[in-house]
């Protein structure tokens, strides 16, 4: 989480809160009846334990408003001072003094953003409710201060003369760049304008948010008989059998629903009728009708964003939300999703093909009727055309891939040999649910570096997906080493039964340790820049950077051991999965590809343009179309009304995963071509990327990586892209002659 004015921008301006909450424990310290209530609240005061670890046993929800309410204050207050301060604004009184400010507030709404997201209840639900338009306010009166402006613009336009060190310069550029992109340069009548339009998109992204998570679980699938779920491991069984009775539904079994479109059953399931059931039941989520529908909050909150951005001068949102990322302009990311989408989708069709054969194979075998192939069929039959192509099928890795020793023996060990990292886990510290394990990080001299919370279960009650955040941000100016989390949503089996992982778990693992990793390494002096504050369009590259250790050889054999035997993964399943690592990509480019410029096309309208409520699935389908991406097959990764990236912090900004690859696939092969796994490689990109944050330009940053600019051939290649791509070798910033129009 950023620095207290970086977090206030960021929530006054985002169309959402982080996910919901979680159910802390209640425990209370022992005092005496004399002791005031704000003596014991967990915030009002710095954390006591080691880094400054949230005290998970002491939180209450009951704490979270006082706290808000103080934090606030106080904050208005420290404002006030620094905007009202007769000394001519310096660096130090003016920036430094607003780095500081707010102390209170940042550790309540880090701890309750973070817990949001994790682990919610009824409770937490109407807090984010009743405060989201409060927070919005509250950082508007300090971004739309006109004195506090004059200092920061006073500042701005003195920056080369005040002697800063490259650090400190950067920040001012930042803090009057944020001012600006807030509205303080409007006139009073544009400001009151702007200030109504972020506290109704406040209340219209937490609402937004909270329907997704009650409509996951209000749409789960019952299944009444164990036959019907033919197809499914054992543990896959086991674990809708532990639904059915979290959902009070014993005897019965529930398939609960994650937040893609395409539901992870679907890939094993023989009952075809179930299959369709499913998909139909998560394509339906959010437009359905009823309270959960999400479909007027969408049509607002993007008319409400084109409104904002006129108010500011941009001619779109997505205008004014790519300004400050690394690709600047709708027209670089339209050009590279143009790029990409007809080979991806001619892929996809080709796929098609071969799982029709399979279907028509299969039918005339069995001398019944063929059918057509349906999205709910896709993934039953790319599993059948996989292990017919490569006799493998994925059931076959899972007890090799059993969750602690992926955990400890995979993605610590990679963190060991490429950084010198060593892990210790430690259960003195408290936790907000059970299953939450705590480790301390130490460094290669071995002094602690910071404290990582792991946190891999699924849970009703957790948001979809699987994510990192910050509940400590490592800086200079305050001393504080990172504490930071990984959340994944990976179903837990019945009591005494072990937790074997799909291959794509243990990719998504090390993917999101990889962000975990540039929380940790973070090295800067303030907490603007710490960790993963870097451009949204940037922060996915080091995390799908280090995905690539899941599979390095010797990696792999320190973890992939039979949970039962410890015997090794044999080489020639190994092989297997990496001879068919290309294999589906058609699919899989396509449906991301959807949902990317699906996120382009809502942005990148004016207010005017915007439908209603009514028109809402009907834009959604006219905008695949006209950009090519509507192959009946393969639906978009996310529909709109479930799209919660692009209604929070990825608003236009979901072209950023693959617009990272690029850089990713390209450092991948650096690493190859410099010896792969080892502690200097390591040690480069720690030193040269990592620790930086967002204290440098990213591209920068990238060159002083690899010496040069990106090339997104490697990308092409990994993505089965490159034999339809005759300008492969261009850059990565390099446009099509006519870019895609929006």
């Amino acid at each position: 989480m950023k620095h207290p004015l970086a977090l206030a921008l960021a929530l006054a301006l985002a169309a959402t809160t982080v996910p919901a909450v979680s159910h802390a424990a209640t425990a209370k310290p022992a005092t005496s009846k004399k002791t005031t209530k704000a003596a014991v609240n967990p915030f009002f005061a710095i954390s006591p334990l080691p880094l400054h670890y949230p005290q998970f046993d002491k939180i209450k929800d009951t704490d979270f408003a006082p706290a808000f309410d103080r934090g606030m204050a106080d904050q208005i207050k420290e404002i006030d001072a620094i905007a009202n301060n007769k000394a001519a604004p310096t660096f130090d009184n003016t920036i430094v003094a607003m780095e500081k400010t707010g102390q209170v507030l940042r550790r309540a709404t880090t701890v309750f953003g973070n817990l949001v997201g994790a682990d919610t209840n009824p409770a937490r639900d109407k807090l984010d409710s009743t405060y989201s338009p409060k927070f919005a306010a509250h950082f508007d009166t300090i971004y739309l201060n006109p004195k506090l402006f004059a200092r920061v613009e006073t500042l701005y336009n003195q920056r080369e003369s005040l002697g800063l060190d490259a650090e400190s310069k950067r920040l001012v550029e930042k803090y009057y760049q944020d001012f600006v992109r807030a509205g303080a340069k409007l006139d009073d009548a544009q400001k009151a304008r702007l200030k109504a339009i972020n506290g109704e998109l406040a209340k219209l992204g937490t609402q937004f948010s909270q329907n997704v998570l009650a409509e996951r679980n209000d749409m789960a699938i019952v299944v009444d008989n164990k036959a019907d779920l033919a197809g499914l491991s054992d543990e896959a069984i086991g674990a809708a059998a532990k639904a059915g009775k979290d959902h009070k539904l014993d005897g019965k079994y529930v398939i609960e629903l994650q937040n893609t479109t395409i539901q992870p059953p679907l890939t094993f399931l023989d009952n075809r009728a179930l299959r369709e059931k499913i998909y139909k039941a998560s394509i339906a989520r959010g437009s359905r009708g009823g309270k959960f529908d999400n479909t007027g909050i969408v049509s607002q909150v993007t008319k409400l964003r084109a409104e904002r951005a006129a108010l500011l001068g941009y001619p779109t949102y997505a205008a004014y939300a790519l300004e400050d990322q690394t690709a600047k302009t709708p027209e670089a990311v339209n050009a590279m999703l143009a790029k990409l989408a007809p080979p991806a989708v001619a892929n996809a069709k080709r796929e098609a093909a071969d799982l029709q054969a399979m279907i028509d194979a299969e039918q005339k075998s069995k001398g019944q009727p063929t059918f057509k192939l349906e999205p709910w069929d896709w993934a039953y039959y790319a599993e059948k055309v996989r292990q017919a192509k490569y006799n493998f099928d994925e059931s076959q890795l899972k007890p090799y891939l059993e969750l602690d020793n992926v955990q400890q023996n995979g993605v610590f060990y990679a963190a060991n040999q490429l950084y010198g990292l060593t892990f210790k886990e430690r259960k003195d510290l408290p936790v907000y649910e059970p299953d939450v394990r705590v480790f301390d990080v130490f460094d290669k001299d071995g002094k602690q570096l910071a404290i990582f919370i792991s946190d891999m279960y699924a849970r009703p009650s957790k948001n979809g997906g699987a994510w990192m955040n910050s509940y400590v941000d490592q800086s200079g100016l305050t001393g504080y080493l990172p504490v930071v989390a990984n959340h994944l949503n990976i179903p837990k089996p019945p009591a005494g039964q072990p937790t074997l992982m799909s291959w794509d778990e243990v990719t998504t693992m090390f993917h999101e340790f990889g962000h975990a990793l540039h929380g940790m390494f973070s090295n800067v002096k303030y907490p603007y820049f710490s960790g993963t504050s870097v451009p949204r369009d940037f922060v996915e590259y080091p995390s799908q950077v280090n995905e690539m250790w899941a599979d390095w050889p010797q990696i792999l054999s320190n973890y992939a051991k039979h949970y039962q035997t410890g015997a090794p993964m044999p080489k020639e399943l190994l092989d297997k999965v990496l001879a068919s690592s290309k294999f589906n990509q058609g699919y899989m480019t396509t449906e991301y590809l959807g949902a990317a410029m699906l996120d382009q096309n809502w942005h990148q309208l004016p207010a005017d343009k915007i439908p209603a409520a009514s028109g809402v699935m009907d834009f959604e389908a006219k905008a695949l179309h006209a950009d090519g991406v509507d192959f009946y097959a393969v639906p978009p990764r996310y529909r709109t009304p479930y799209f919660s990236h692009i209604m929070g912090g990825y608003a236009a900004g979901y072209y950023a995963y693959i617009w990272s690859e690029v850089l990713d696939a390209d450092s991948v092969e650096w690493f190859k071509q410099n010896g792969g796994l080892s502690r200097k490689n390591g040690d480069h990109f720690r030193d040269t990327l990592l620790s930086h944050g967002g204290s440098e330009d990213a591209m920068v940053l990238f060159r002083n990586y690899t010496g040069r600019d990106p090339w997104i051939e490697p990308l092409l290649k990994r993505r089965g892209l490159d034999s339809s791509a005759d300008d492969s070798k261009a850059p990565a910033d390099a446009k099509p002659a006519t870019p895609a129009k929006k």
